[in-house]
């Protein structure tokens, strides 16, 4: 049965261009009404205008869809809590929510100014825990919701020139794990997409032959998936020219060590060990990891808990 958003009401950010362009579209075309959000500046952030968010709804209103435009900065709080309002107050609802918005200020740590640093945060990180903020009573007064936020591996693996972005794109994936949990009682579901493909955020990065590989549109299957009535949560999924893959967050078995060994020294004598992965695991929570530690503790001093 094909993934349907028909009576579902989304929006998207940062989509004038690029990625967020792509989702809309992609969603507007299965049915969805779509709230074009673009701030409609330059990739570091800097000007602003609506014509891209615009160029968009005129897309989708040309192929039979139903969209708005909407300038909203994502870095303001007023203004995104007025964007999920008009939306609601237009269409009854909003059941979607891509975080997409982002900007790039690009420099080796060493030469980063701290208000780089701090702008690249705003948009992405505190941006998204806007968005999502802004239309989370409603998700959860409906009892349905899903959410995609936008990683990247800039954070998830390193990347040179990129502390700030990398900073604030895997804080959103502690932003994930967190509001996942919290709306597991209401239906909202809270995802994660990490993806690459050729956008101006990567277009003096990669040789033509790579560009012509990596579409945006290979993107949104993935975000339409992990933003349909029957996603997962939970989820860092991995996407780019076609290739789909699923990002875990593991932890090696580790090993439990008696008082008289709490040294350096001997984390020194045991890091093989402790750092051996052949039966490391994905952890469901902050406190499996609490209750891991003290099973080991326990089982040494041979207490029953």
């Amino acid at each position: 049965m094909a993934i349907r958003f028909d009576g579902r009401v989304a929006i998207v950010t940062g989509a004038g261009n690029g990625l967020g362009r792509a989702h809309a579209l992609g969603l507007a075309s299965r049915g969805a009404k779509v709230v074009v959000n673009d701030f409609g500046g330059a990739r570091d952030g800097t000007g602003g205008s609506l014509s891209p968010a615009e160029a968009v709804v005129e897309e989708i209103r040309k192929a039979g869809g139903t969209a708005m435009a909407d300038g909203a900065d994502v870095s303001n709080f007023e203004q995104v809590t007025a964007m999920v309002e008009r939306a609601t107050k237009e269409w009854g609802s909003v059941d979607l929510m891509c975080a997409n918005a982002g900007i790039l200020r690009d420099k080796s740590f060493g030469k980063m100014e701290a208000a780089d640093f701090q702008k690249v945060l705003d948009v992405h990180l505190v941006g998204t825990f806007y968005c999502c903020k802004a239309a989370w009573a409603g998700m959860r007064d409906r009892n349905y919701g899903r959410i995609v936020l936008t990683t990247s591996s800039s954070g998830l693996y390193g990347n040179f020139g990129q502390a700030n972005y990398g900073a604030a794109k895997t804080g959103m994936v502690g932003l994930m794990n967190v509001l996942a949990e919290e709306g597991r009682k209401n239906d909202i579901r809270v995802n994660i997409i990490s993806p690459t493909a050729a956008t101006r955020m990567t277009e003096e990065l990669l040789p033509p032959q790579a560009l012509q590989l990596m579409k945006p549109n290979a993107i949104t299957p993935a975000v339409e998936y992990m933003l349909s009535e029957d996603a997962p949560t939970r989820t860092i999924m991995g996407a780019g020219a076609g290739s789909f893959a699923v990002i875990k967050i593991v932890e090696s078995e580790g090993i439990n060590l008696p008082e008289s060994e709490w040294t350096p020294d001997a984390i020194a004598a045991h890091f093989a060990e402790i750092s051996d992965m052949s039966k490391a695991k994905p952890l469901q929570g902050a406190f499996e990891q609490t209750q891991k530690y003290v099973a080991q503790a326990a089982a040494r001093a041979g207490i029953k808990l």
